[in-house]
């Protein structure tokens, strides 16, 4: 039994070592770390930009980050958070521009631990969040940001696209 154990976790680990298994992990996980910041950050972006979700839309995040975060002014924040949120989750979601939006959402965590969630601690039991959740949302950012979108996504389809008409046109002038 334990000599099967053994074959069968060096068969996996011989699997795991193949650089072809490797990629599509890595483009797994990072489809993983991408769904789950477009779903968060949709959909607070559209509660902030709308009013979606019972989302306080923009009169209500404006009045928010004068008073609690004291950004000034409020309305210029709330819709660049907004529009921070909303579109670059959409971004990082398909995967075009990823690397791009993914800073902009490491930004919008770091400034709202900064401003609002800090103070709390990193578990807060009082009015408000602690800053933990920031943490989790700004590492994944920061791996989609370090890391790309991978080939899953549509910014990889038009980069092969745009390559292999390249190809076809230098062979052509060839």
């Amino acid at each position: 039994m334990m000599a099967r154990i053994a074959a069968l976790t060096k068969s996996s680990q011989q699997l795991a070592a193949r650089p072809e298994v490797r990629r599509g992990c890595t483009d797994g996980a990072l489809l993983i770390a991408r769904i789950a910041l477009a779903w968060i950050f949709i959909y607070h972006g559209a509660g902030t930009l709308f009013g979606a979700f019972g989302g306080l839309g923009i009169h209500g995040m404006s009045i928010y980050f004068a008073s609690t975060a004291h950004l000034h002014p409020g309305t210029f924040f709330a819709v660049l958070s907004g529009i921070t949120e909303f579109f670059g989750g959409i971004a990082v979601g398909v995967g075009v521009l990823g690397r791009f939006a993914a800073i902009g959402l490491f930004g919008d965590m770091v400034i709202a631990m900064i401003t609002v969630t800090f103070k709390n601690g990193l578990e807060s039991s009082a009015a408000g969040s602690g800053y933990e959740i920031n943490i989790a949302l700004a590492a994944l950012a920061a791996v989609v940001a370090l890391l790309g979108t991978g080939r899953l996504g549509v910014g990889f389809l038009i980069r092969r696209a745009v390559s292999s008409t390249r190809r076809e046109h230098h062979r052509a002038e060839s």
